[in-house]
């Protein structure tokens, strides 16, 4: 069974003119289905944690990276069995700012080609990671689609997210956020695992642990990631120089970052965060709050994603 979930405000100037279209395409294809429209953040979660839990096996997204991201925590969340959760299949009509994840599978913002996509494409096995922690000993989840990032990346999500209102969505927004965060940014004293071996003990300036390979609208952290491997494809910078950042910002989106002396890479499927201090991190461009230590592991083939 088909169900739809659509952010109205993701992407909102066509906003009228895609749900028209998708609403006819439905018609003509004599397609049973029933939609959401989210209200409020957070409401995505609520609505596919529901929809799952009705029996509907396939969901279609109309919203960005941070509705997405809502939505696959909703399916992880829900009440039903691991085999039942193996067998749900998503697809994504990009609407946002970033749209990083979509960037991955040529999706692009021509909707129409979207749309053909999923309702012609074969439903393949995706991964899906979870950040765990902690407060007051009770234990936590998060899961996210594409990456999660700390450091100067949440930082960058937040003042981005501040300019919305002034500059519209777009992935220019978080070239700015970037700038700032980079100014702002202070460093966490962290010692960092990787499949139980110890990576880095050091204080870190910013970090991304990548699922898919692009994230704050089409910077590659981590060009080699691929979302169906089983594992993550991570980097993470101490605290840089000026001209050590001057280099970095050369190499955003050419994939070069990696082959700076001063930017660590790293694989795993399992990454521990250890801390004592206070830990914000972006899930899919959605800011969280928590006090380390954390762990990420990585689902392999948790889910499906239509692709053609």
């Amino acid at each position: 069974m088909l169900a739809i979930i659509i952010n109205p405000k993701s992407g909102k100037r066509a906003f009228r003119a895609q749900r028209v279209y998708l609403f006819r395409l439905l018609r003509r294809r004599h397609e049973p289905f029933t939609y959401r429209v989210t209200r409020y953040a957070n409401h995505a979660i609520e609505q596919a944690r529901e929809l799952v839990e009705l029996g509907y096996d396939r969901i279609l997204v109309l919203g960005g990276d941070g509705t997405l991201s809502e939505v696959i925590n909703g399916i992880m969340r829900a009440k039903i069995s691991d085999e039942q959760r193996r067998r749900i299949s998503f697809g994504l009509m990009p609407r946002g700012t970033g749209n990083d994840w979509g960037r991955f599978w040529n999706l692009t913002r021509d909707y129409k080609k979207s749309l053909e996509r999923f309702f012609a494409g074969s439903p393949q096995p995706v991964d899906v990671g979870c950040v765990t922690y902690w407060r007051n000993g009770e234990e936590h989840h998060r899961w996210f689609i594409n990456s999660v990032g700390f450091g100067v990346d949440p930082l960058c999500c937040s003042y981005a997210d501040k300019l919305k209102p002034y500059i519209g969505s777009h992935h220019v927004n978080y070239l700015f956020g970037l700038f700032a965060a980079l100014v702002k940014m202070k460093t966490i004293q962290m010692q960092l695992l990787a499949d139980e071996s110890e990576v880095a003990k050091a204080p870190l300036f910013t970090m991304n642990i990548g699922n898919g390979p692009y994230s704050g609208g089409g910077i590659r952290q981590n060009p080699e990631a691929d979302p169906r491997d089983g594992i993550f494809h991570s980097m993470f910078v101490e605290k840089p120089t000026f001209m050590q950042i001057l280099k970095a910002i050369s190499s955003l989106f050419n994939g070069k970052l990696k082959d700076l002396a001063f930017v660590h890479s790293y694989s795993g499927s399992d990454i521990w965060l250890n801390t004592k201090e206070h830990l914000r991190f972006e899930a899919d461009g959605i800011l969280m709050d928590i006090m380390g230590p954390c762990r990420v592991t990585c689902l392999h083939h948790a889910l499906n994603m239509f692709i053609s």
